[in-house]
Parts: C-alpha cells; sequence; structure tokens
C-alpha cells in the first residue's frame, strides 16, 4: 500500500474538515504503517502546540529604536553601487562543483541513515516498510 501524503496527512493533523472515505482508508494505513504514524503523531504534536500558544509565547516587538534605525537606513541615501565580483577560474568552478555534490550525497545518506535507524529498517517507497507479508 502506497504511504499517505503528506498533505493529507496536515489535513488530518488539523481536524478542520468532516472526515471521508479517503481519511478513514489513510488512517487504517497509518495504523500499520510506522513512518506515516509518526509522521502524523509530529502534525499533531505541531498543531496542538500552535493552537495552545499563548500570547507570551509569541516574539516580543522590537524596541521603538530598532525600528527608528531602519528606517534610517532604508529611506537613507543609496550605497554605491560595488562591481560584480569576478567569475572563478574553470578549475575552481569544477571544484566547487564537486564539493557541492559531495555535500549533497552527505546529506543524502545521513537521511537515509537516521531513517533507517528510527525505522529500524530499510526505506522501501514502493510499500509499506510495516507490513511484512508471509509468502510461505
Amino acid at each position: 500500500m502506497a504511504h499517505v501524503e503528506s498533505a493529507h496527512l496536515v489535513e488530518l493533523a488539523l481536524r478542520n474538515a468532516t472526515p471521508t472515505d479517503a481519511d478513514a482508508e489513510a488512517l487504517r494505513h497509518v495504523e500499520q504503517c510506522a513512518r506515516c504514524r509518526d509522521e502524523l503523531r509530529m502534525l499533531t504534536r505541531v498543531v496542538a502546540a500552535a493552537r495552545t500558544a499563548q500570547l507570551v509565547d509569541l516574539p516580543t516587538t522590537p524596541p521603538e529604536r530598532v525600528w527608528q534605525r531602519i528606517s534610517r537606513g532604508v529611506s537613507g541615501p543609496p550605497a554605491p553601487l560595488r562591481p560584480p565580483a569576478p567569475a572563478p577560474a574553470p578549475g575552481k568552478r569544477v571544484l566547487l562543483a564537486l564539493l557541492a555534490l559531495a555535500a549533497a550525497a552527505g546529506i543524502a545518506v545521513a537521511h537515509r541513515h537516521l531513517r533507517q535507524g528510527a525505522a529500524g529498517q530499510p526505506d522501501r517507497p514502493d510499500r509499506c516498510p510495516d507490513r511484512a507479508t508471509d509468502s510461505g
């Protein structure tokens, strides 16, 4: 069974609409799937925290002097234009591209490793990771 779309999980966490057959089907999946259940649990906690926030939980307004300084900075004379930075040398561009690629790969590996550690098994997007089928 396919995982529940994140947008649908958000709607379920908000509980703003009258439940539909699709919601019932999604909730049946959530009962069987740790990945979707964890995401719904996290979204429900965020919704509950947002709905119970008090005025004291919100950021305070900055002092008037901050707004005055911003206003002076915005309405003051324009800053002189700086010439554009020179383009990096071709060899340096290749190095930067390789570094960016290596960083992206490292992030992807770390993300996958963390997900596997949280679920206790590999992430399989083609089917629910929690529902093992007995073929024999």
